[in-house]
C-alpha cells in the first residue's frame, strides 16, 4: 500500500464490511454504559466497574459510551464518573464511516496520505494503481555552459507523477538527434533544444525521420517553436524550445499535460486558481496566447510583472502565478478581472 503514495487509482474501490466493524473508543478512556452516569457530577461522583480503554478498541458487552481520561479518576475498586453521559458519547458507531458497498475511493483519485491510512485501515493491503508514465528527456547541443532545462523538465516530470531515466545529451547532427529519439523505450519523449531554423537547429527534422512531424510552430509567447509527432514506434515526441523560460512554458502548457493524462490524473494546469483584479494594463500581441506573470500585492490585485521574453525565468522566480492572455485578444485594461494561476508556496498579501 505505501507503494501506492503519489500514484492514482485505476478502480474504483468499495468497502467491503462496515467501517468500523463494530462500535470502538473514539478516544483513551473508560467505557460505562451511559444510563449508568445518571446523576453524576463533582459534587456526587459515581462508583462504575473499571473498563479501561484505548482509541478504536470494540466497546465491551453491556457499554455505549466512553469517560474520557480526564474525567474519571481511577480507584482500586473502579471508576469515579463525574459527568453524566449520553448514550453514544465518545464512540464511533458500526459503519459510521462506511457501510457495505460504499465508494471509498474513485478511479483517478490520487494517493495521498490520509487516504492510505483510510484505505488501509478499511483492511485494503493492495491497491491497483496506473502505472507512472517513462518520459524520455533528449537534450540537444546549445550555447549553455551547463544544462538547466533537462533538471528543470525532470523535477516537472516528477511532479506530474512520471520517472525518468537519465538525460540523454544528443549530438549536433540530425542524424545524432534522430538517434537519441529512437533510442531506449519510453511512453514519452521530450527533445529540448535545436527547434529553431537555426543551422544547427535539427529537432524538427529529426523527428519527421524517426516518425511523424504532425505540428511545427504554435502561436505560444514565450514557446513558438514548440513541435509535436510521434515514433515509428507511435511514442507521442514533444519539441521544446531551448530557451529556459520557452522551454518551462511549453511543458507547462503541452508537454505536462500529456504526462499527467498518460499518468492517469488530470491533465489540466497543476495549479491552484484565482479570480482577481489587474492593477496595471496588460498588452498581448493578437493572434498569439500569451503567458504574463503577475505579483499579487493584495488577495484581489494582480500586478503584471516584466515578460519571459525580457527577464527569462527570473520572470517566474520574481512572480506569484501567471495569467492566460489568449490568442483572440489584445489584453486585459487595469480593472479587469482576469483568472491567474498561482504558483505553489506564492505569497499574496491581505
Amino acid at each position: 500500500m505505501l507503494a501506492a503514495g503519489g500514484r492514482v487509482l485505476a478502480e474504483a474501490i468499495y468497502a467491503t464490511r462496515s467501517i468500523p466493524p463494530a462500535d470502538q473508543a473514539a478516544l483513551d478512556g473508560f467505557a460505562v454504559a451511559a444510563n449508568a452516569t445518571i446523576g453524576a457530577s463533582s459534587y456526587n461522583p459515581l462508583l462504575l466497574p473499571l473498563r479501561a480503554i484505548s482509541a478504536g478498541d470494540a466497546m465491551p458487552p453491556g457499554t455505549d459510551s466512553v469517560i474520557p481520561l480526564g474525567l474519571g479518576q481511577q480507584t482500586h475498586s473502579g471508576v469515579e464518573c463525574v459527568e453524566a453521559l449520553a448514550p453514544g458519547e465518545n464512540v464511533e458507531t458500526q459503519g459510521c464511516v462506511a457501510a457495505p458497498g460504499a465508494l471509498l475511493a474513485s478511479a483517478g483519485t490520487l494517493m495521498l496520505p490520509a487516504r492510505i491510512g483510510m484505505l488501509i485501515g478499511a483492511g485494503l493491503v493492495n491497491v491497483a494503481v496506473v502505472r507512472r508514465p517513462l518520459v524520455r528527456i533528449v537534450v540537444t547541443p546549445g550555447s549553455a555552459a551547463i544544462d538547466s532545462n533537462g533538471p528543470m523538465c525532470r523535477a516537472l516530470v516528477h511532479r506530474d507523477g512520471g520517472v525518468t531515466s537519465d538525460i540523454l545529451a544528443a549530438g549536433r547532427s540530425r542524424s545524432a538527434v534522430r538517434s537519441a529519439i529512437e533510442t531506449e523505450k519510453a511512453d514519452i519523449v521530450l527533445v529540448i533544444g535545436g527547434t529553431g531554423p537555426g543551422a544547427d537547429d535539427h529537432a524538427a527534422a529529426a523527428l519527421a525521420e524517426a516518425g511523424d512531424l504532425a505540428i511545427h510552430g504554435i502561436a505560444l509567447r514565450p514557446g513558438e517553436t514548440t513541435g509535436l509527432g510521434h515514433t515509428h514506434g507511435n511514442v507521442p515526441a514533444i519539441l521544446l524550445p531551448g530557451s529556459p523560460a520557452a522551454c518551462f512554458l511549453a511543458y507547462e502548457m503541452l508537454a505536462g499535460r500529456a504526462v499527467r493524462r498518460l499518468g492517469g490524473r488530470d491533465p489540466g494546469l497543476p495549479y491552484r486558481c484565482r479570480t482577481m483584479r489587474t492593477g496595471r494594463k496588460i498588452v498581448s500581441a493578437i493572434g498569439m496566447t500569451e503567458i504574463c506573470p503577475v505579483r499579487c500585492a493584495t488577495p484581489d490585485l494582480a500586478e503584471p510583472l516584466p515578460s519571459f521574453g525580457e527577464t527569462g525565468l527570473m520572470a517566474a522566480a520574481a512572480a506569484d502565478g501567471f495569467v492566460i492572455v489568449p490568442e483572440g485578444s489584445e489584453g486585459y485594461p487595469q480593472g479587469a478581472p482576469v483568472t491567474v494561476y498561482l504558483y505553489e508556496g506564492s505569497h499574496i498579501g491581505g
